[in-house]
């Protein structure tokens, strides 16, 4: 059997999954549908329904879709097994159950954007870049009972520069991800897979989780040091974002942060304190120095650099508030 007779059913939502696809696609393999989540409600009031980019690009490529609300529903078996797929591939979809994955006769690969077993869950690429490392990468692995621990296929890694955000590591992956994942069907097609367990890969290093993140998990600790502050922000930019609350004239605001330096210095502020000469600088003292601020997105705003932000509030020249862990100003 070649490429063009393996019958590939695509399992994706997001534009991270989009590449792969693409470049099966292109690549001549034959994709005979794609399984993605239902359209989305968008708008003011919800009352508009988005497709996502998986199924817009499937739809432009004249690609059978599904769109299953539960994997389980009999409808939604019946017409996956009317595809008749022989391997299925899974990129940033959802968790399937076994009557889903043990399906095809050369069963589910999924493309994982970290290197497994570290960073299992829904965040890695954030995770890895709040945490600091200098490294990270691409899994493929079959699917089995338990999330993002099956056994693993192809593994290469990426590193990470100390100025990358979570969107430039997500751009890398992406495009290392795709030609990772017809690596790994033609190592299938070619019968050479040699499938590790993950237990065979633990070290003595502790497993770090990759968990959801929510809007409270966003929230910037003023208790940091200078360090480990600039990773949080930088693993959570440009999206969802990590965020301060401001109190302008005594009205809580809630402040999103996007790009940061680091000032290592010794000072006598109280950390959570905000510096600001009222035009440029816009600061925030942490115990070890400070978190210079250069790009933010007040709510109900776009994203601008602090100093355009600062310029519209027409600040004293060298004011100086203690937020205790508060972005206060006003």
């Amino acid at each position: 059997m070649d490429k063009k007779e393996l019958r590939i059913v695509y399992m994706g939502t997001p534009d991270f999954a989009v590449a792969a696809l693409d470049k099966l696609v292109s690549g001549g393999y034959n994709v005979v549908g794609v399984i993605t989540m239902p359209d989305k409600p968008v708008g003011r009031h919800q009352n508009t329904l988005q497709a996502s980019p998986v199924k817009q690009y499937a739809l432009q490529k004249g690609i059978p879709v599904l769109q299953p609300e539960k994997l389980k529903d009999e409808t939604f078996l019946a017409a996956l097994d009317a595809l008749q797929p022989d391997l299925q591939i899974v990129v940033a979809f959802r968790m399937l159950p076994e009557v889903v994955w043990n399906r095809p006769r050369l069963g589910t690969f999924n493309l994982h954007a970290a290197l497994l077993p570290q960073y299992r869950g829904a965040a890695p690429i954030n995770w890895a870049v709040i945490n600091g490392d200098t490294e990270t990468g691409v899994t493929t692995f079959f699917l089995d009972h338990n999330i993002d621990t099956g056994r693993v296929i192809r593994r290469v890694p990426v590193p990470i520069s100390d100025t990358d955000t979570a969107g430039d590591v997500h751009d890398r992956l992406m495009i290392l991800g795709a030609d990772v994942v017809t690596e790994t069907v033609d190592m299938i097609l070619a019968g050479n897979v040699q499938a590790i367990p993950q237990e065979e890969m633990m070290t003595d290093e502790p497993l770090r989780p990759a968990p959801k993140i929510f809007k409270e998990t966003c929230r910037l600790d003023t208790a940091l040091g200078v360090k480990r502050a600039y990773d949080f922000v930088r693993g959570l930019s440009p999206y969802p974002a990590a965020w301060l609350e401001a109190s302008i004239g005594g009205k809580p605001l809630a402040i999103k942060l996007f790009r940061t330096e680091k000032e290592f210095a010794a000072h006598a502020y109280t950390p959570g304190t905000l510096v600001t000469d009222g035009h440029k600088v816009l600061k925030l003292a942490l115990s070890d120095g400070f978190l210079i601020i250069r790009d933010l997105q007040p709510a109900g705003k776009k994203r601008m650099p602090a100093e355009n932000w600062l310029n519209g509030l027409h600040l004293a020249e060298s004011q100086e508030k203690d937020a205790q862990g508060l972005f206060t100003l006003g």
